[in-house]
């Protein structure tokens, strides 16, 4: 009787049977003898019979050489279902279509025979779309060899690997592995061995950890223990794959009678290293526990984690941050009222930041219960945690600021136009002038700070323009000499082929004094400061601190200093708003913060380096850009310039706040403009619907209720293109984004503004 495993494939029978080419030469050598019976001269005959005997002989030849290689093919498989009979995970062989010829005892238990069948169709019922997955890996094990893939299954993940056997044979591999469920109890969430039987001994499930143990998948409690019944609590000798062990048998009463049994390592000295049981040899970290939480034992790993762990230790004073007592958490396990989900604690004692995954398991010794404590590193999980709770942390406070600014900015710009307006009416020898003028100076200074928030959020308005960082640092020179002192000797170094860069110049300047004046601050007792540019080309893109520079052309600036540096556990929050190490009144914290927000405002990258004792580098990274490219950008369409004067100039007003939209309206009117007002978009293009009425400026705001100002003037341009345009904010957003006005021509006047930036603005735009 022919066994099933090594019934002849469709690779075999096709290498039996006569190929094409051998057909033909058959053929052709009966053509040839043929021939030799129609021709009249002898050594014509001759000639047909040689060709027609060579003809026979070369396909004799090629067919005795196809059945050695059939042979050799029959042969190497017989001894491949051998090698893979007894193999505890469902493996198959194919050939190059797909076709299964062989399957073992474990592919015929899961699948039942699938003889001639494609192993698509096979695992079809393990995941979703295989042939792409079987195409896939077949191709690349044509060309290297083998291969193999991680996949998600309908009842966990599985291992799919693929081996090429001979010319056009495939050997496949797969290893299922049972999916853990959340809040699983025992060993299955655990990693210890562990088995679910049934009232009747049958197995249910085996976890991994026992099917390595055991070696292979067994359906009875009698193949595994030696003897039954089993007795909790005490040891039992267990068949592994390797041979006979001992091990205590703990067991735990589960839903609709089924029981879970746990393999744990047997008392000291009764077992050796070797023992895959062995309390100290196991590769996952466990703790024994008494009920009141005295830990009787660490293995090799647990001490790997935690460290020296002292005699008569308590599980308290190991860990911390549950949020509530860990006793508490303990006597729940104990008396089965946790939900056995896993903890995530810090350890008390370990020199470094430790967190590890924490779950207990109740087991019953001679009557008695106790805990088994299973450890898992958890350090990495929680400092992605930290990473995004601090991403969003961070993207929390730049809405609120944002916001912040907004508001306070219409709150400033009314302060400082109606003080301006009572300055007009007071002169220098007034009393109260002084007065006015101190309010007018805490307005600007409260409109630098709001100023800075609006950087650190990203949401200034920006005007870039290409510039050369030469020129500008250069420019730069005279007052950041004054900035660091005499202690203090500022080094500017320039590459000679530096390209120049987009941005705005006023802020550019403003993160190059901040960096100047912290590195100044870093040297209490003088030093040196240097500020070194560099042409960067990168081929490849640059990663750093979670950050990916793509391949370009790039301009670097470097500022160092010889300062005492900045800490290790300082760094990650050097670039946070409110954050300083200076003492109170020194520093608002929001120097670095608005460094970073204008450089990536600006489409660039920011990265710290620093040494304790030896000084910090901030390195900044722009974009290169083309001359001639922008030279084509700054070109815009706008009308034509026409003069205007204010007596004759009229002014739609739209600002939804009614103190601005009052300081505005007074300031236009004194300087002799007439004034329409509007709160919102829609009322003013109801003012305009009036054709009569001559506009020469439209000046509104950018976030208003209902149509922001960008959208109600590009709909009133279409009837009036050649009105003139102003545009007024707190901040921008998404409207300015990229430094260009939202209709052509249009100018932008950030809020707060004086009563001279206002009437100054229109009218240059009146005689621009």
């Amino acid at each position: 009787m022919t066994h099933p495993l090594t019934t002849p494939t469709p690779l075999t029978r096709t290498a039996l049977a006569l190929s094409p080419g051998r057909l033909w030469l058959m053929l052709a050598a009966f053509v040839a003898a043929g021939a030799a019976l129609v021709v009249p001269e002898r050594w014509q005959i001759l000639v047909c019979f040689a060709v027609a005997g060579g003809l026979l002989a070369t396909a004799c030849l090629l067919w005795l050489l196809a059945r050695h290689h059939s042979r050799g093919q029959a042969t190497m498989q017989r001894h491949l279902a051998e090698f893979i009979a007894r193999d505890a995970a469902p493996s198959f062989t194919t050939d190059g279509d797909g076709s299964i010829g062989f399957q073992n005892h474990a592919a015929m238990e899961r699948f039942g025979a699938r003889g001639g069948q494609t192993l698509t169709r096979a695992l079809s019922e393990v995941f979703a779309n295989p042939a792409a997955v079987l195409f896939r890996l077949q191709e690349k094990a044509a060309a290297l060899g083998a291969a193999h893939e991680d996949l998600v299954t309908r009842h966990g993940h599985a291992r799919l690997a693929v081996h090429r056997v001979g010319t056009d044979g495939f050997l496949w591999r797969l290893e299922e592995m049972a999916e853990r469920p959340r809040g699983a109890r025992g060993g299955d969430s655990l990693s210890l061995p562990m088995l679910t039987a049934s009232k009747n001994d049958t197995i249910l499930f085996m976890n991994e950890a026992m099917r390595r143990l055991v070696g292979e998948r067994v359906r009875a409690l009698d193949r595994v223990f030696s003897e039954l019944p089993l007795r909790s609590g005490e040891e039992h000798t267990i068949a592994t794959a390797s041979g006979v062990v001992r091990a205590v048998v703990a067991e735990v009463a589960a839903s609709a009678g089924r029981r879970e049994i746990y393999l744990l390592p047997t008392a000291t000295g009764r077992t050796t290293a070797s023992d895959p049981t062995s309390f100290d040899a196991l590769p996952v970290a466990l703790m024994r526990l008494a009920p009141d939480g005295l830990v009787l034992a660490a293995n090799r790993t647990a001490r790997a984690l935690l460290g020296e762990i002292e005699t008569a230790a308590r599980f308290s004073e190991l860990f911390e941050g549950l949020g509530r007592p860990l006793n508490d958490w303990l006597a729940d396990a104990l008396s089965g009222r946790a939900d056995r989900r896993p903890e995530v604690l810090r350890a008390r004692q370990s020199e470094r930041e430790v967190f590890l995954q924490v779950s207990l398991a109740r087991v019953v010794e001679d009557g008695r219960a106790s805990l088994v404590a299973v450890l898992s590193d958890a350090t990495q999980l929680k400092t992605l945690e930290a990473q995004f709770v601090q991403s969003q942390k961070m993207q929390a406070i730049g809405q609120l600021a944002g916001g912040v600014a907004h508001d306070f900015n219409n709150l400033l710009t009314a302060i400082s136009g109606h003080c301006d307006l009572l300055m007009l009416r007071h002169d220098k020898g007034d009393p109260d002038f002084s007065d006015l003028s101190q309010i007018s100076q805490n307005a600007n200074r409260a409109a630098s700070l709001v100023g800075q928030l609006l950087a650190f959020s990203r949401k200034q308005t920006l005007k870039p323009r290409i510039i050369d960082l030469r020129d500008t640092l250069s420019d730069l020179t005279h007052l950041l000499n004054r900035l660091v002192g005499e202690k203090v000797r500022l080094l500017l170094t320039h590459a000679q082929d530096l390209a120049p860069i987009r941005a705005d110049k006023r802020q550019l300047e403003q993160v190059i004094m901040n960096l100047v004046v912290n590195a100044r601050d870093a040297m209490p007792g003088g030093g040196e400061i240097r500020i070194e540019t560099e042409a960067l080309h990168l081929t490849t893109g640059l990663t750093r601190d979670r950050a990916t520079l793509a391949p370009g052309n790039y301009v670097m600036v470097r500022v160092i200093d010889e300062g005492i540096g900045i800490a290790p556990d300082k760094m990650a929050k050097i670039f946070e708003p409110f954050y300083t190490t200076k003492r109170a009144g020194e520093g608002t914290g929001l120097g670095l913060s608005t460094v970073y927000g204008i450089v990536k405002q600006t489409g660039g990258y920011v990265f710290c380096d620093s040494v304790v004792g030896s000084g910090t580098c901030f390195t900044l990274y722009f974009p290169a850009h083309d001359q001639l490219e922008t030279e084509l950008d700054e070109a815009c369409e706008a009308p034509a310039p026409r003069a205007a004067n204010a007596a004759q100039a009229s002014v739609l007003l739209v600002e939804d706040e009614a103190p601005v939209r009052a300081f505005a309206s007074r300031a236009l009117k004194l300087r002799g403009y007439t004034v329409f007002e509007a709160e919102t978009g829609e009322e003013a293009l109801r003012i305009l619907q009036d054709e009569t009425l001559h506009i020469d400026v439209f000046l509104s705001d950018v976030i208003m209720p209902g149509m922001d100002g960008p959208s109600w003037v590009r709909e009133a341009l279409k009837a009036r293109p050649t009105t003139r345009v102003v545009f007024v904010s707190g901040y921008a957003e998404d409207v300015f984004n990229d430094g260009r006005p939202p209709v052509p021509a249009a100018v932008f006047l950030p809020k707060p503004f004086s009563l001279s930036e206002l009437t100054e603005t229109v009218s240059r735009q009146l005689s621009g």
